[in-house]
């Protein structure tokens, strides 16, 4: 395999990576957990799909109040997921299967129980104090500002032994570091300079825009939505320095492929993130798309998605960062967020056309594609029974918030079920066996039921399986030019139930067309795109999700939840 160093400087644009949440993905031990050698045993599988990367979530020491990305040791494994020896063998046997590896930088807060906080608390004096962010409490005694946690409630804690309020935008156990200090950005680079010796390929950088805040850390007075003290801390003065320093100390020297998971920002800033010419990140990961079911962007309140909201702002996302010179980590499913199927489409009766519909949807479009795991088989949201099923930090904190705003225990419960970052964490489904092959124990967190039907191995086995689709549009990425190259186009003029686009370099262009609805639809290709369709040029079925192979004509008609991708030969 090549190293990474001597590759090219974008061999990332034709990849597609693979996302592990190892605590759901494969046990070896029988303690309902996964681990590393999990992992291992399952890559096989992974490069079956044509994999380049793998994208390990945190794997740290931790106590686990944020799954992992509460991190206590940045340069630790966790005795649960096992050693460090596991680890490096874990990059010896990607690298055998000419594969990489890219692992979680969470570095805007550390947990509590890091040994940096630990002296930071023990007093004002202490050399560590400044690697955190510390504010008097404000005249009344309260928090210093009103800015609110993402997992609700406050995001101050008070510490009674020296008085002051520390900073806490996620859970009141992540104390959010002060990149201010310099000390603190070198101790960044040491942890990145750590593992890109062990042999990784890249980090994906938790939620990495937040890492700069306003110093005068005021009130939110509301007048920009929505209310919380984000504008205060998102993409904030001097992220960009910081995020430049990074790469010139470790990112650029070792070749290294990165992924910036951007919270609540904006395209421009996101075309400035991943500009090769701005020397900060390869790409992005953006969510707008993940917010077309929040009301006035509520996440705990329900509405149905706006199709046509979605439509614009993937369209929006592709146009500006095409133009802008930026790269799109595209992506339908992550650990944050409800299972994609079960949110835009038919789960039921049509999951396995819905689950390829989506897939062609979205490896159309120009970026890196992130498959994330169950995602290629087709793993629904489950059905939740009783609220004592979850385990997520942020879900049973909004349950009960919920509750305290008004809402029954009946309400509250069935917003949760339909919002909670659980969704898309329970277990792999590996065969139709006892407890789905994911464990030999208990698993921390129930399985889906439907693993009878729904499972990896009676996947693998079916070469018409959602599995197979997915090998077929990660294979086609690697083959054709106008994937990576072409410009977008968006075709449907703001159909009802037709998300249409088109690729188009000099000598190919790539026609998608997908039905999000449950019914039986045509399409009408716009006129400008009917000389493509003359009997000089070429045109192929690249992918579909039906039995039929339907020519491109400019009348298409599509069944439900169908989607086709035809290539075109411009000469």
């Amino acid at each position: 395999m090549q190293n990474p160093g001597t590759q090219s400087q974008d061999w990332w644009r034709t990849s597609t990576v693979y996302q592990v949440y190892p605590k759901s993905f494969n046990d070896t031990t029988g303690r309902g957990t996964g681990d590393i050698r999990g992992l291992m045993e399952k890559l096989d599988y992974i490069k079956g799909l044509g994999i380049d990367i793998v994208w390990l979530q945190p794997v740290y020491v931790s106590p686990q109040n944020d799954n992992g990305y509460d991190v206590a040791d940045y340069c630790s494994i966790d005795p649960a997921y096992g050693t460090m020896d596991d680890f490096d063998e874990l990059v010896a046997e990607l690298k055998k299967r000419d594969m990489h590896l890219m692992i979680d930088i969470v570095v805007n807060h550390s947990s509590t129980e890091h040994r940096w906080f630990k002296e930071a608390i023990s007093s004002r004096d202490n050399p560590y104090r400044d690697y955190y962010i510390w504010r008097d409490p404000a005249e009344d005694g309260g928090p210093p500002n009103n800015w609110q946690s993402k997992f609700g409630g406050p995001a101050w804690q008070y510490d009674e032994g020296t008085g002051q309020y520390y900073l806490t935008l996620f859970d009141k156990t992540q104390a959010d570091l002060n990149w201010e200090n310099e000390k603190v950005r070198a101790e960044v680079v040491d942890i990145l300079t750590f593992w890109a010796d062990k042999g990784v390929s890249g980090f994906r950088m938790d939620v990495i825009n937040l890492i700069s805040k306003h110093p005068a850390y005021p009130d939110d007075d509301g007048s920009v939505a929505p209310g919380d003290g984000r504008r205060f801390y998102t993409d904030g003065p001097r992220v960009h320095e910081y995020i430049k320093e990074l790469n010139q100390k470790v990112f650029k020297p070792y070749n290294l492929v990165t992924v910036g998971e951007m919270s609540s920002t904006t395209l421009e800033h996101c075309i400035r993130y991943s500009n090769p010419k701005e020397n900060e990140f390869s790409m992005t990961f953006n969510f707008h798309h993940l917010k077309v079911d929040y009301p006035n962007g509520q996440k705990w309140e329900l509405k149905p998605y706006d199709f046509e909201e979605l439509k614009q702002v993937l369209s929006d996302w592709q146009i500006g960062m095409q133009k802008g010179g930026g790269w799109n980590a595209l992506f339908w499913n992550n650990h944050d967020q409800p299972r994609a199927l079960t949110r835009f489409t038919n789960d039921g009766e049509y999951r396995s056309e819905s689950a390829k519909m989506l897939a062609t949807t979205l490896h159309g479009l120009q970026g890196t594609p992130y498959v994330y795991q169950g995602e290629e088989i087709g793993m629904p949201d489950p059905k939740w029974n009783d609220i004592s099923e979850f385990r997520d930090v942020e879900s049973l904190n909004m349950y009960t918030i919920l509750q305290e705003q008004g809402k029954t225990p009946e309400e509250a419960a069935h917003i949760v079920r339909v919002r909670s970052r659980d969704n898309s964490r329970l277990p792999m489904l590996w065969h139709d066996g006892d407890q789905a092959g994911f464990t030999t124990g208990t698993p921390w967190i129930k399985l889906d039921e439907r693993y009878p039907l729904i499972n990896a191995q009676s996947e693998v086995d079916n070469p018409q399986s959602i599995y197979h689709h997915y090998r077929k549009l990660i294979k086609m990425r690697k083959n054709l030019p106008v994937m990576t190259d072409g410009e977008y186009v968006r075709l449907d003029e703001g159909h009802p139930e037709i998300y249409a686009y088109a690729r188009m370099n000099k000598e190919q262009t790539l026609v998608v067309v997908s039905n999000f609805s449950d019914r039986g639809v045509s399409f009408e290709l716009p006129e400008e795109m009917h000389d493509h369709l003359t009997e000089s040029r070429s045109v192929q079925l690249l992918i579909g999700n039906t039995t039929e192979e339907p020519k491109l004509t400019p009348t298409v008609a599509l069944r439900p939840y169908a989607s086709y991708m035809w290539l075109i030969h411009n000469n």
